[in-house]
Formats: structure tokens, sequence, C-alpha cells
């Protein structure tokens, strides 16, 4: 999910990588940090794979690069949003990553695809626990804590379906790819 934030980031318009670290960063939030370990080695693959490329930047000192998205990187993140893999709808901070950027497919119909796959997940019960092979509802655990986990993602679930219904039903305005703006530091 790197690579498809690194290469989202880079559609709204050319960052250095302190910049780029920085909304990644933000967007994965605490959970998930974002190491220079991992993000170098990532800009590292996409340039590689002449997703990416970098320009020197005159201004900024000796060593530091704008990084900007190549017509073939802008392919590649369309392909991913197009067809996210299944684990990428599943998971909740994967499915966000690809929610973020989804705007960026320009046909309204493809980003309703990938939203109805992710409502057919969420309509699927599920559960954190089971009895064989019946998922549990919070009403049914014992443990406080599992059932406020429960409770917990229940609201989470539920707040999300209705979302989606009202996007889907077009009750809910979105966005084209032309309105797609880049968020800069301080602005709401």
């Amino acid at each position: 999910m790197l690579e498809l934030a690194i290469l989202g980031f880079l559609a709204e318009g050319p960052l250095p990588g302190h910049e780029l670290r920085r909304r990644v960063s933000q967007l994965t939030g605490y959970t998930r940090p974002v190491s220079d370990g991992s993000l170098y080695p990532a800009i590292n693959r996409l340039a590689k794979a002449d997703l990416l490329e970098r320009c020197a930047d005159p201004g900024a000192g000796a060593a530091r690069y704008v990084l900007s998205l190549t017509d073939a990187g802008r392919t590649e993140l369309l392909k991913r949003l197009r067809r996210p893999a299944d684990h990428e709808i599943t998971d909740f901070t994967r499915f966000f990553t690809i929610l973020a950027f989804l705007s960026h497919l320009p046909d309204v119909s493809e980003q309703h695809a990938v939203l109805r796959r992710r409502l057919e997940f969420l309509e699927e019960p599920a559960s954190f626990f089971y009895d064989g092979d019946r998922p549990l509802r919070a009403e049914e655990v014992p443990d406080p804590y599992r059932c406020g986990m429960l409770l917990t993602a229940r609201a989470i679930s539920s707040a999300e379906r209705a979302w989606l219904h009202r996007v889907l039903d077009g009750d809910e305005p979105t966005e084209s790819q032309e309105s797609v703006r880049p968020v800069r530091s301080g602005t709401p």
C-alpha cells in the first residue's frame, strides 16, 4: 500500500521526498508510521520501474530531489485503483488507502465498481469470534472487552455501509479526476 500511496500523492503533483513522507505518514496515521527505511526503498523500486522520476531541486541544496509521476506511473496507479486485490478490499487500512485516491479514476462507474466490492464484503456476516462456523454477535460474547470490539466494529461497519449506499445510490456527490486538488500543508 506504500507504493500506491506514493503513486497517488504524486498524481496530484510533484513533491520533494520529505513532503511525500509527511503526507504518507498522515494518511497511514499513528498505527503504521512510515520510516525512511521503508519509504526510500519503495521510491527506488518505483523509479527503477520508471513509474516515477527524480529531478534535482536546485533551490533545496545538494542531494535534494523532487519526485514526479511518469505516464507509466499514472497508468500503474489507475490499474491498481481499478482492480484492487481482495485483501485490499477487506482490510480496513488498505481499503482506506484505495479510497484516498479513488477520485483519480476518471470514470465514476469504475469508482463505484470498487465501492460495490467493499460493500459486498461488509454485508457478509462476519465476526472476530465464532461458535463453530457461526459468527458471534456482541450480545453473545461474555467477555466485556471482546464485546467492546464487536460493538465498535459493528458501529464502524454500519456507518461505512450507510455511506457506501448513499454514494452508490447517487445521494452523495462524487468528484471527477479534474476536481481533485493537491492538499497543501495548513490548508483545510
